[in-house]
């Protein structure tokens, strides 16, 4: 009977989060996310700090000297071998009824390295977050049996992407794939208190956690074709088909009581390593951009998810049929081969994106946009770069009392470039 409640206790978590409160007494340094409790978390962006500047359009991006991991038959373009670095500082404002509540954190975002192959491939491999979970959430309640009661809802942890990937180009058609291992864990607890401790009656910790394993990869295309002498156009699509990685599942419940100075515990469920499945649905997205020489180019993205097919332990969860994801920016440099004025080599970029969330919560969308913008700072007669990006916007709704949340992302990166298995002219 114990075990059945505890099952229910987390399910109803779905409801109550979005009509709590929200509670920054535990870690004060960790960025609030309520909408991370659902799926695997909240997902992290897993571009290059140089592709969110200009709307994070990555499916039609390939560069000499960039590494677009989000299309892997970019790497087939490298023309040195990158690596690259970014991280990423967050503040959010989260709105529910007349509460408002500010949390923030900065953190790693990708570690990668491309290495051209040839003339006409690429490989590159690198670490990246996948999601991240952290929310804290408190809502009241008076039960017949406990009195004034707290609920309170904590979650943490998330998943990260470890990948090697490789391109071929044949004329001008690039073809690539990423294989890679996604791992992690992640937390979810509901624990319920009386407010009072004059009530001779247990509270309740309820803890799950969730690690999760397994191989998970991507295809990529592009095409690149000529519009007139100067300018030309590239098209990409990418896929993710739908599929299963591992998850072993440690349940705990406790039931404690503090009654005129007395403290008594008891352990009613305690279940280690449960096994199953996640499915991860299918996923795919399509874009165009358009380049004159080393001037400017623009582009656009599509992206979207099958959402109605994910499943754990195959039991459904708070998402929507469908995400979907569109973008839009560019970039321009004033002169890439300024030599007195710095600033004419600096390339600037704008930006901008709309998208459905894949949590769906109240029968409610959780829509979001965002402004974007960045630039990248040469260093002195090299092809490295440091790069910046922002981008500002809003996500959620307070309709059905839900919550709003109002963001802002800065990220900072760099691009190293060196010369690897290149024949030598002279001795």
């Amino acid at each position: 009977m114990c075990h059945n409640y505890a099952k229910h206790f987390f399910l109803s978590i779905g409801l109550l989060t979005t009509t709590g409160y929200i509670s920054n007494a535990q870690n004060a340094t960790k960025e609030n996310a309520p909408y991370s409790r659902y799926g695997l978390g909240e997902f992290r962006n897993p571009l290059n700090v140089a592709l969110k500047g200009m709307g994070s359009i990555s499916t039609g991006f390939a560069s000499n000297y960039l590494v677009n991991t989000d299309n892997p038959a970019s790497y087939a373009s490298l023309k040195l071998t990158t690596y690259e670095a970014g991280g990423e500082g967050r503040v959010r404002t989260l709105i529910t009824g007349n509460t408002t509540y500010s949390t923030g954190t900065a953190t790693l975002s990708y570690l990668t390295v491309g290495i051209p192959v040839g003339k006409n491939g690429g490989i590159a491999f690198g670490l990246r977050p996948n999601t991240h979970v952290y929310y804290n959430m408190n809502d009241t309640a008076d039960l017949p049996a406990l009195g004034p009661t707290i609920r309170n809802y904590q979650g943490e942890g998330g998943t990260n992407y470890a990948f090697l990937g490789g391109a071929w180009r044949y004329k001008s058609f690039s073809i690539g794939a990423n294989f890679g291992y996604l791992f992690g864990t992640i937390r979810n607890s509901s624990l319920l208190k009386k407010q009072y401790d004059t009530v001779n009656a247990f509270n309740s910790d309820f803890s799950r956690f969730t690690k999760v394993g397994g191989i998970y990869w991507k295809l990529g295309a592009q095409y690149l074709t000529p519009l007139n002498k100067q300018v030309s156009m590239r098209i990409g699509a990418t896929a993710s088909l739908s599929q299963d990685l591992n998850v072993w599942q440690d349940q705990l419940a406790i039931l404690y009581r503090s009654f005129q100075g007395t403290s008594v515990a008891d352990t009613a469920v305690n279940e280690s390593n449960v096994k199953g499945k996640v499915k991860l649905p299918l996923s795919y997205s399509v874009g165009a951009h358009f380049m004159h020489t080393d001037k400017w180019m623009a582009g656009i993205d599509f992206s979207a998810t099958n959402w109605s097919d994910y499943r754990i332990y195959g039991a459904e969860d708070s998402v929507a049929d469908m995400s979907y994801r569109i973008g839009i920016g560019g970039e321009y440099t004033p002169n890439a081969t300024s030599i007195r004025n710095y600033f004419e080599r600096v390339s600037y970029r704008l930006g901008f994106y709309y998208g459905r969330d894949y949590v769906r919560l109240q029968e409610t969308d959780i829509n979001y946009l965002a402004v974007t913008a960045g630039a990248s700072f040469p260093f002195r007669r090299s092809t490295d770069r440091i790069h910046t990006g922002l981008e500002i916007g809003t996500r959620g709704t307070q309709t059905a009392g839900l919550i709003k949340e109002n963001f802002v992302r800065f990220s900072l990166g760099i691009s190293l470039n060196d010369k690897w298995f290149i024949k030598r002219r002279y001795d």
